[in-house]
């Protein structure tokens, strides 16, 4: 084998190590995944959706790790897998308040319902709901200490 020809493996590879290490960095991807984890922790991602929430941190912190270490790849990965995992949290976050909301509704649907039922009952007996106004004045016994000037 010649020089020459032993140089040409020599420079692919050398290529091929150039154009891997000037893989850009996932900048854009941390950035959204940091903000998409912010959202959810604003929610109460907390409370409906723990584990999706702290995964979605586990896995920011990793981007972030092998980010620092060069490993762009991995890294962008680890992000988007970040952002989807807040994405859910979010959603469950969103789901369980609409839930918590028409239970709230449907509780205060069935009180409406049961005084409305004791008054129709109250009313079909014949008997007839106390005013809420006081008695009239005239009403009043003159021995009451509501009588008279004070």
């Amino acid at each position: 084998m010649t020089p020459r020809a032993a140089l040409i493996p020599a420079a692919f590879l050398g290529a091929l190590a150039a154009a891997c290490a000037t893989q850009p960095q996932p900048t854009e991807e941390l950035t959204r995944a940091r903000a998409v984890i912010q959202q959810a922790d604003k929610t109460n991602a907390q409370r409906y959706a723990a584990a999706d929430l702290q995964r979605a941190h586990d896995e920011l912190n990793n981007a972030e790790k092998s980010s620092a270490e060069k490993k762009y790849d991995e890294a962008r990965r680890y992000a988007e897998s970040a952002e989807a995992d807040a994405d859910v949290a979010t959603a469950r976050a969103s789901a369980g308040e609409a839930e918590r909301a028409a239970h709230e509704v449907n509780q205060g649907n069935e009180t409406l319902r049961d005084e409305s039922e004791r008054r129709a009952a109250g009313n079909a007996s014949g008997v007839t709901p106390a005013p809420a106004t006081p008695p009239p004045p005239e009403a009043v016994s003159p021995t009451s200490p509501n009588s008279g000037p004070n």
